[in-house]
Protein backbone atom coordinates (compact mmCIF):
# COMPACT_ATOMS: atom_id res chain seq x y z
CA UNK A 1 0.00 0.00 0.00
CA UNK A 2 1.71 3.40 -0.89
CA UNK A 3 1.00 6.69 0.21
CA UNK A 4 -0.29 10.27 -1.67
CA UNK A 5 -0.15 12.99 -0.45
CA UNK A 6 -3.37 14.87 -0.72
CA UNK A 7 -1.70 17.85 -2.33
CA UNK A 8 -0.80 15.52 -5.30
CA UNK A 9 -3.86 15.02 -5.90
CA UNK A 10 -5.97 15.89 -8.68
CA UNK A 11 -9.52 16.32 -10.25
CA UNK A 12 -10.16 13.70 -13.31
CA UNK A 13 -7.01 11.21 -12.20
CA UNK A 14 -7.76 7.61 -11.91
CA UNK A 15 -6.21 4.64 -10.06
CA UNK A 16 -6.71 1.20 -11.04
CA UNK A 17 -7.31 0.18 -7.54
CA UNK A 18 -9.80 1.69 -4.60
CA UNK A 19 -8.32 4.43 -3.05
CA UNK A 20 -8.42 5.18 0.98
CA UNK A 21 -8.27 7.51 3.15
CA UNK A 22 -7.78 7.24 7.22
CA UNK A 23 -8.70 3.54 8.68
CA UNK A 24 -9.24 1.93 5.18
CA UNK A 25 -12.19 4.29 4.03
CA UNK A 26 -12.81 3.73 0.73
CA UNK A 27 -12.37 7.16 -1.07
CA UNK A 28 -13.18 6.41 -4.48
CA UNK A 29 -13.24 2.54 -5.79
CA UNK A 30 -10.62 1.56 -8.44
CA UNK A 31 -11.11 3.29 -11.91
CA UNK A 32 -13.18 5.86 -11.08
CA UNK A 33 -12.03 9.36 -11.18
CA UNK A 34 -11.52 11.39 -8.83
CA UNK A 35 -13.91 14.55 -8.06
CA UNK A 36 -13.43 18.37 -6.27
CA UNK A 37 -16.11 16.44 -3.81
CA UNK A 38 -13.58 14.32 -3.04
CA UNK A 39 -10.39 16.43 -2.42
CA UNK A 40 -12.78 18.80 -0.51
CA UNK A 41 -13.24 15.69 2.15
CA UNK A 42 -9.87 15.84 2.49
CA UNK A 43 -9.26 19.39 3.00
CA UNK A 44 -11.96 19.57 5.19
CA UNK A 45 -10.71 16.90 7.70
CA UNK A 46 -7.18 17.94 7.57
CA UNK A 47 -6.53 14.67 5.68
CA UNK A 48 -2.66 14.59 4.62
CA UNK A 49 -2.34 11.68 2.56
CA UNK A 50 -4.17 8.61 1.33
CA UNK A 51 -3.68 5.16 0.63
CA UNK A 52 -4.03 2.88 -2.60
CA UNK A 53 -2.78 -0.83 -4.19
CA UNK A 54 -3.11 0.80 -7.37
CA UNK A 55 -1.07 3.35 -9.88
CA UNK A 56 -2.01 6.27 -11.79
CA UNK A 57 -4.35 4.78 -14.96
CA UNK A 58 -4.82 8.16 -16.51
CA UNK A 59 -6.39 11.57 -16.07
CA UNK A 60 -9.66 12.96 -17.34
CA UNK A 61 -10.55 16.71 -18.14
CA UNK A 62 -11.76 18.86 -14.81
CA UNK A 63 -15.56 18.86 -15.91
CA UNK A 64 -15.99 15.59 -17.77
CA UNK A 65 -18.04 13.74 -15.32
CA UNK A 66 -19.33 16.74 -13.58
CA UNK A 67 -23.26 17.18 -13.58
CA UNK A 68 -24.67 19.54 -15.72
CA UNK A 69 -26.97 21.34 -13.35
CA UNK A 70 -27.73 24.28 -16.01
CA UNK A 71 -28.70 21.29 -18.66
CA UNK A 72 -30.90 20.19 -16.15
CA UNK A 73 -32.44 23.13 -15.08
CA UNK A 74 -33.27 24.69 -18.19
CA UNK A 75 -34.84 21.10 -19.02
CA UNK A 76 -37.17 21.39 -16.29
CA UNK A 77 -38.08 25.05 -16.94
CA UNK A 78 -38.52 24.17 -20.62
CA UNK A 79 -40.69 21.18 -19.30
CA UNK A 80 -42.93 23.16 -17.23
CA UNK A 81 -43.14 25.80 -19.60
CA UNK A 82 -44.48 23.67 -22.53
CA UNK A 83 -46.71 21.85 -20.25
CA UNK A 84 -48.64 25.52 -18.97
CA UNK A 85 -48.34 26.37 -22.77
CA UNK A 86 -50.39 23.30 -24.11
CA UNK A 87 -52.71 23.70 -21.42
CA UNK A 88 -53.45 27.18 -21.91
CA UNK A 89 -53.80 26.74 -26.07
CA UNK A 90 -55.50 23.64 -25.72
CA UNK A 91 -57.81 23.17 -23.21
CA UNK A 92 -58.77 19.49 -22.78
CA UNK A 93 -61.82 18.77 -24.74
CA UNK A 94 -64.79 16.85 -23.11
CA UNK A 95 -64.21 13.14 -22.16
CA UNK A 96 -66.36 11.48 -24.73
CA UNK A 97 -64.64 13.77 -27.48
CA UNK A 98 -61.45 13.22 -26.53
CA UNK A 99 -62.05 9.74 -26.35
CA UNK A 100 -62.89 9.65 -29.85
CA UNK A 101 -60.25 11.59 -30.96
CA UNK A 102 -57.53 9.81 -29.41
CA UNK A 103 -59.10 6.71 -30.59
CA UNK A 104 -59.03 7.91 -34.15
CA UNK A 105 -55.35 8.97 -33.58
CA UNK A 106 -54.34 5.82 -32.02
CA UNK A 107 -55.88 3.62 -34.83
CA UNK A 108 -54.12 5.48 -37.29
CA UNK A 109 -50.89 6.00 -35.94
CA UNK A 110 -50.47 2.87 -35.17
CA UNK A 111 -51.07 1.37 -38.76
CA UNK A 112 -49.06 4.15 -40.29
CA UNK A 113 -46.12 2.74 -37.84
CA UNK A 114 -46.61 -0.60 -38.52
CA UNK A 115 -46.33 -0.39 -42.01
CA UNK A 116 -43.34 1.85 -42.24
CA UNK A 117 -41.41 0.65 -39.38
CA UNK A 118 -42.75 -2.92 -38.84
CA UNK A 119 -43.22 -4.42 -42.25
CA UNK A 120 -40.26 -3.69 -43.56
CA UNK A 121 -37.98 -4.49 -40.87
CA UNK A 122 -39.26 -6.52 -38.01
CA UNK A 123 -41.12 -8.68 -40.22
CA UNK A 124 -38.53 -9.80 -42.85
CA UNK A 125 -35.95 -9.92 -40.18
CA UNK A 126 -33.83 -7.78 -41.62
CA UNK A 127 -31.28 -4.64 -41.26
CA UNK A 128 -31.25 -3.08 -37.30
CA UNK A 129 -34.06 -5.82 -36.60
CA UNK A 130 -32.22 -8.68 -37.24
CA UNK A 131 -29.25 -7.21 -35.77
CA UNK A 132 -31.14 -6.64 -33.09
CA UNK A 133 -32.80 -9.93 -32.36
CA UNK A 134 -29.74 -11.68 -32.83
CA UNK A 135 -28.11 -9.90 -29.86
CA UNK A 136 -30.62 -11.46 -27.58
CA UNK A 137 -31.04 -14.78 -29.19
CA UNK A 138 -27.14 -15.04 -28.70
CA UNK A 139 -27.52 -14.19 -24.97
CA UNK A 140 -31.00 -15.93 -24.54
CA UNK A 141 -28.74 -19.22 -25.83
CA UNK A 142 -25.68 -18.37 -23.04
CA UNK A 143 -28.53 -18.21 -19.81
CA UNK A 144 -30.09 -21.84 -21.39
CA UNK A 145 -27.00 -22.99 -21.74
CA UNK A 146 -26.21 -21.69 -18.11
CA UNK A 147 -29.04 -22.99 -16.50
CA UNK A 148 -28.97 -26.63 -18.12
CA UNK A 149 -25.38 -26.31 -15.89
CA UNK A 150 -23.16 -26.55 -19.00
CA UNK A 151 -20.39 -24.68 -18.76
CA UNK A 152 -20.63 -20.98 -19.43
CA UNK A 153 -17.33 -18.47 -20.01
CA UNK A 154 -16.71 -14.75 -19.75
CA UNK A 155 -15.71 -14.88 -23.18
CA UNK A 156 -19.02 -15.87 -24.66
CA UNK A 157 -20.24 -13.07 -22.84
CA UNK A 158 -17.50 -10.62 -23.96
CA UNK A 159 -17.75 -11.75 -27.41
CA UNK A 160 -22.19 -10.58 -27.40
CA UNK A 161 -20.50 -7.21 -25.78
CA UNK A 162 -18.13 -6.39 -28.72
CA UNK A 163 -20.81 -7.62 -31.42
CA UNK A 164 -23.17 -4.97 -29.55
CA UNK A 165 -20.97 -1.99 -30.08
CA UNK A 166 -20.29 -2.69 -33.21
CA UNK A 167 -24.54 -2.75 -33.91
CA UNK A 168 -25.37 0.27 -32.01
CA UNK A 169 -22.44 2.44 -33.68
CA UNK A 170 -24.45 1.56 -36.97
CA UNK A 171 -27.92 1.69 -35.63
CA UNK A 172 -28.24 3.59 -32.18
CA UNK A 173 -31.76 4.97 -32.48
CA UNK A 174 -32.99 2.05 -34.57
CA UNK A 175 -32.06 0.24 -31.62
CA UNK A 176 -33.55 2.50 -28.86
CA UNK A 177 -36.82 2.55 -31.23
CA UNK A 178 -37.08 -1.23 -30.79
CA UNK A 179 -36.56 -1.17 -26.99
CA UNK A 180 -39.40 1.31 -27.20
CA UNK A 181 -41.27 -0.60 -29.52
CA UNK A 182 -41.07 -3.94 -27.59
CA UNK A 183 -41.48 -6.04 -30.64
CA UNK A 184 -40.04 -9.43 -29.36
CA UNK A 185 -42.99 -11.12 -26.47
CA UNK A 186 -40.24 -14.19 -25.59
CA UNK A 187 -36.81 -14.18 -23.98
CA UNK A 188 -37.86 -11.79 -21.19
CA UNK A 189 -34.42 -11.85 -19.01
CA UNK A 190 -32.05 -12.16 -22.47
CA UNK A 191 -34.14 -9.03 -23.78
CA UNK A 192 -34.16 -6.93 -20.90
CA UNK A 193 -30.60 -7.71 -20.12
CA UNK A 194 -29.58 -6.34 -23.76
CA UNK A 195 -31.56 -3.33 -23.34
CA UNK A 196 -30.00 -2.00 -20.30
CA UNK A 197 -26.89 -2.95 -22.11
CA UNK A 198 -27.67 -0.91 -25.22
CA UNK A 199 -29.20 2.45 -23.36
CA UNK A 200 -25.67 1.43 -20.65
CA UNK A 201 -23.43 1.69 -24.02
CA UNK A 202 -24.74 4.49 -25.27
CA UNK A 203 -24.75 6.53 -21.93
CA UNK A 204 -21.32 5.67 -20.62
CA UNK A 205 -20.44 7.13 -24.50
CA UNK A 206 -22.27 10.14 -23.90
CA UNK A 207 -20.16 10.53 -20.69
CA UNK A 208 -16.93 10.08 -23.13
CA UNK A 209 -15.51 6.82 -20.38
CA UNK A 210 -12.39 5.01 -21.95
CA UNK A 211 -12.88 2.13 -24.14
CA UNK A 212 -11.89 -0.51 -21.95
CA UNK A 213 -14.52 0.60 -19.25
CA UNK A 214 -17.54 0.78 -21.52
CA UNK A 215 -16.44 -2.75 -22.42
CA UNK A 216 -16.72 -3.83 -19.09
CA UNK A 217 -19.74 -2.14 -18.22
CA UNK A 218 -21.59 -3.55 -21.79
CA UNK A 219 -20.54 -7.52 -20.59
CA UNK A 220 -21.56 -6.06 -16.37
CA UNK A 221 -24.95 -4.91 -18.30
CA UNK A 222 -25.68 -8.33 -19.95
CA UNK A 223 -25.02 -10.18 -16.82
CA UNK A 224 -26.37 -7.61 -13.82
CA UNK A 225 -29.91 -9.74 -13.41
CA UNK A 226 -28.29 -13.42 -14.04
CA UNK A 227 -29.24 -13.88 -10.49
CA UNK A 228 -32.26 -14.25 -11.43
CA UNK A 229 -31.82 -17.66 -12.66
CA UNK A 230 -31.70 -18.64 -9.36
CA UNK A 231 -34.51 -17.83 -7.74
CA UNK A 232 -37.49 -20.06 -8.28
CA UNK A 233 -40.09 -19.14 -11.28
CA UNK A 234 -42.55 -19.08 -8.83
CA UNK A 235 -41.45 -15.51 -7.65
CA UNK A 236 -39.73 -14.40 -10.56
CA UNK A 237 -42.69 -14.69 -12.67
CA UNK A 238 -45.88 -14.16 -10.15
CA UNK A 239 -48.07 -11.62 -11.65
CA UNK A 240 -49.46 -9.56 -8.75
CA UNK A 241 -47.91 -8.16 -5.69
CA UNK A 242 -44.96 -9.75 -4.22
CA UNK A 243 -45.42 -11.01 0.00
CA UNK A 244 -42.30 -9.24 1.93
CA UNK A 245 -40.36 -12.86 2.11
CA UNK A 246 -40.79 -12.85 -1.83
CA UNK A 247 -39.55 -9.20 -2.09
CA UNK A 248 -36.32 -10.38 -0.05
CA UNK A 249 -35.27 -13.36 -2.14
CA UNK A 250 -35.59 -10.76 -5.68
CA UNK A 251 -33.16 -8.21 -3.63
CA UNK A 252 -30.84 -11.53 -3.22
CA UNK A 253 -30.37 -11.34 -6.92
CA UNK A 254 -27.12 -9.32 -7.13
CA UNK A 255 -25.65 -10.94 -5.04
CA UNK A 256 -26.06 -14.35 -6.70
CA UNK A 257 -25.23 -12.25 -9.75
CA UNK A 258 -21.81 -11.07 -8.26
CA UNK A 259 -21.14 -14.98 -6.98
CA UNK A 260 -21.69 -15.56 -10.73
CA UNK A 261 -19.60 -13.95 -12.34
CA UNK A 262 -16.62 -13.59 -9.59
CA UNK A 263 -16.63 -17.52 -9.18
CA UNK A 264 -17.92 -19.18 -12.07
CA UNK A 265 -17.06 -17.15 -14.79
CA UNK A 266 -14.06 -15.30 -13.35
CA UNK A 267 -14.87 -12.32 -14.56
CA UNK A 268 -13.32 -8.95 -14.77
CA UNK A 269 -13.37 -6.68 -10.96
CA UNK A 270 -15.43 -4.12 -12.75
CA UNK A 271 -18.08 -6.48 -14.39
CA UNK A 272 -18.64 -8.11 -10.44
CA UNK A 273 -19.35 -4.13 -9.56
CA UNK A 274 -22.05 -3.66 -12.08
CA UNK A 275 -23.77 -6.79 -11.23
CA UNK A 276 -23.13 -6.66 -7.17
CA UNK A 277 -24.24 -2.89 -7.06
CA UNK A 278 -26.95 -2.26 -9.86
CA UNK A 279 -29.36 -1.53 -7.12
CA UNK A 280 -27.21 0.54 -4.93
CA UNK A 281 -29.18 4.33 -4.86
CA UNK A 282 -27.30 7.63 -4.68
CA UNK A 283 -28.58 8.64 -1.00
CA UNK A 284 -27.01 5.17 0.40
CA UNK A 285 -30.79 3.50 0.73
CA UNK A 286 -30.38 1.07 -1.75
CA UNK A 287 -28.78 -2.74 -0.94
CA UNK A 288 -26.62 -4.88 -0.97
CA UNK A 289 -24.10 -2.95 0.43
CA UNK A 290 -25.94 0.45 1.43
CA UNK A 291 -23.25 2.07 -0.63
CA UNK A 292 -24.16 5.80 -1.49
CA UNK A 293 -23.30 8.45 -4.13
CA UNK A 294 -19.70 8.16 -6.06
CA UNK A 295 -18.74 5.24 -3.83
CA UNK A 296 -20.55 3.29 -5.95
CA UNK A 297 -18.94 2.51 -9.08
CA UNK A 298 -19.37 4.47 -12.30
CA UNK A 299 -20.82 1.20 -13.86
CA UNK A 300 -22.86 0.27 -11.51
CA UNK A 301 -24.43 3.89 -11.39
CA UNK A 302 -25.27 3.94 -15.32
CA UNK A 303 -26.44 0.42 -15.13
CA UNK A 304 -28.75 1.26 -12.71
CA UNK A 305 -30.37 4.12 -14.68
CA UNK A 306 -30.80 2.09 -17.61
CA UNK A 307 -32.25 -0.96 -16.11
CA UNK A 308 -34.83 1.31 -14.18
CA UNK A 309 -35.91 3.17 -17.64
CA UNK A 310 -35.68 -0.36 -19.55
CA UNK A 311 -38.12 -1.54 -16.62
CA UNK A 312 -40.39 1.69 -16.81
CA UNK A 313 -40.79 0.78 -20.56
CA UNK A 314 -41.35 -2.48 -21.01
CA UNK A 315 -44.66 -4.59 -20.34
CA UNK A 316 -44.53 -6.93 -17.30
CA UNK A 317 -46.80 -9.77 -16.66
CA UNK A 318 -48.25 -7.36 -13.49
CA UNK A 319 -48.44 -3.82 -15.47
CA UNK A 320 -48.47 -2.10 -18.78
CA UNK A 321 -45.43 -0.39 -19.76
CA UNK A 322 -45.00 3.39 -19.44
CA UNK A 323 -44.43 5.56 -22.54
CA UNK A 324 -40.83 6.49 -23.05
CA UNK A 325 -42.01 10.35 -22.47
CA UNK A 326 -43.41 9.51 -19.34
CA UNK A 327 -40.49 7.21 -17.89
CA UNK A 328 -37.61 10.02 -18.69
CA UNK A 329 -39.99 12.37 -16.45
CA UNK A 330 -39.58 9.62 -13.67
CA UNK A 331 -35.93 9.61 -13.47
CA UNK A 332 -35.83 13.70 -13.88
CA UNK A 333 -37.86 13.65 -10.83
CA UNK A 334 -35.55 11.65 -8.98
CA UNK A 335 -34.05 14.32 -7.55
CA UNK A 336 -30.86 12.50 -6.62
CA UNK A 337 -32.39 9.92 -4.64
CA UNK A 338 -31.69 6.94 -6.46
CA UNK A 339 -29.77 7.86 -8.88
CA UNK A 340 -26.24 9.73 -9.66
CA UNK A 341 -27.56 13.48 -11.49
CA UNK A 342 -25.10 13.04 -13.81
CA UNK A 343 -25.93 10.11 -14.82
CA UNK A 344 -29.37 11.16 -15.37
CA UNK A 345 -28.62 13.69 -17.38
CA UNK A 346 -26.77 11.70 -19.69
CA UNK A 347 -29.18 9.80 -20.73
CA UNK A 348 -31.47 12.25 -21.03
CA UNK A 349 -29.71 13.60 -23.91
CA UNK A 350 -28.79 10.88 -25.27
CA UNK A 351 -32.68 9.75 -25.44
CA UNK A 352 -34.24 12.47 -25.41
CA UNK A 353 -37.63 13.55 -23.26
CA UNK A 354 -39.41 12.20 -26.35
CA UNK A 355 -37.40 9.33 -27.26
CA UNK A 356 -36.86 8.34 -31.07
CA UNK A 357 -40.10 6.42 -32.47
CA UNK A 358 -42.29 7.70 -29.73
CA UNK A 359 -45.74 8.47 -30.83
CA UNK A 360 -46.35 12.18 -30.40
CA UNK A 361 -49.60 14.84 -30.34
CA UNK A 362 -48.79 17.65 -31.15
CA UNK A 363 -50.44 21.62 -30.71
CA UNK A 364 -52.57 21.34 -33.76
CA UNK A 365 -53.86 17.93 -33.13
CA UNK A 366 -51.20 16.25 -35.52
CA UNK A 367 -49.75 12.64 -34.76
CA UNK A 368 -45.92 12.44 -35.39
CA UNK A 369 -43.30 10.13 -34.78
CA UNK A 370 -39.86 11.77 -33.17
CA UNK A 371 -37.74 11.09 -35.58
CA UNK A 372 -34.24 12.67 -34.56
CA UNK A 373 -33.59 14.37 -30.83
CA UNK A 374 -31.52 17.50 -30.30
CA UNK A 375 -29.40 16.95 -27.16
CA UNK A 376 -29.53 20.31 -26.08
CA UNK A 377 -32.82 21.22 -27.10
CA UNK A 378 -34.68 17.62 -26.05
CA UNK A 379 -38.23 18.91 -25.92
CA UNK A 380 -37.79 20.33 -29.35
CA UNK A 381 -37.07 17.14 -31.92
CA UNK A 382 -37.69 16.46 -35.24
CA UNK A 383 -41.02 14.45 -36.11
CA UNK A 384 -42.25 12.78 -39.27
CA UNK A 385 -45.76 13.86 -39.55
CA UNK A 386 -48.07 10.25 -39.57
CA UNK A 387 -51.81 11.85 -39.61
CA UNK A 388 -52.20 15.57 -40.01
CA UNK A 389 -54.37 18.68 -38.50
CA UNK A 390 -57.65 16.91 -40.21
CA UNK A 391 -57.07 13.34 -38.84
CA UNK A 392 -55.83 12.22 -42.42
CA UNK A 393 -53.13 9.96 -42.71
CA UNK A 394 -50.07 11.40 -44.40
CA UNK A 395 -48.59 9.52 -47.47
CA UNK A 396 -45.40 7.43 -46.59
CA UNK A 397 -44.18 7.81 -50.31
CA UNK A 398 -44.03 12.13 -49.13
CA UNK A 399 -42.89 11.99 -45.76
CA UNK A 400 -43.33 15.71 -43.58
CA UNK A 401 -40.71 16.38 -41.27
CA UNK A 402 -40.91 19.23 -38.92
CA UNK A 403 -38.35 20.47 -37.32
CA UNK A 404 -39.39 21.45 -33.81
CA UNK A 405 -36.53 23.17 -33.33
CA UNK A 406 -36.61 25.38 -36.19
CA UNK A 407 -40.43 25.55 -36.41
CA UNK A 408 -41.19 27.32 -33.58
CA UNK A 409 -45.23 27.41 -33.82
CA UNK A 410 -45.16 24.58 -33.39
CA UNK A 411 -44.80 21.97 -30.27
CA UNK A 412 -45.74 18.17 -28.55
CA UNK A 413 -48.98 18.33 -27.01
CA UNK A 414 -48.23 14.73 -25.35
CA UNK A 415 -47.03 11.76 -25.85
CA UNK A 416 -49.15 9.03 -26.65
CA UNK A 417 -49.01 5.09 -26.89
CA UNK A 418 -49.86 3.92 -30.44
CA UNK A 419 -50.76 0.58 -29.07
CA UNK A 420 -53.07 1.79 -26.36
CA UNK A 421 -55.99 1.67 -29.33
CA UNK A 422 -55.87 -2.52 -29.54
CA UNK A 423 -54.91 -2.64 -25.92
CA UNK A 424 -58.51 -1.51 -25.39
CA UNK A 425 -60.06 -3.36 -27.76
CA UNK A 426 -58.69 -6.79 -27.20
Amino acid sequence: MKLINTSELKIGQIFSEPVYTIGDNLLVPANTPLRQKDINILITWSIKSVSTEGHLVESTPENEYEFDAEFEARIRAELKAELEKSHDLDPEPEPDVEDEILKKHYELAHKIDTAQFSIKDVQQNTGPYRAYKNLIEKLDTAFIVFKSGDDLEMRNIDNISILLLQDIREHPDSFVGFILGGEISKQDLAKSSVNTAILSALTAQELKLPNHKINNIVSGALLHDIGMLRLSKGITEKKGGLSDAEREQIKSHPIHSSRIVSKELYGPREVNLVALHHHERWDGEGYPDKLMGHAIDIGARIVSVADAFEAMVSKKSYRNSLVGYQAIKNLLADNARRFDPAVIIAFTKIIGIYPINSIVRLNNSAVARVTQIHPQAPMRPVVQLLIDERGKPVESKTPVIINLLVNKTMFIKEAVDPKAYDEKNI
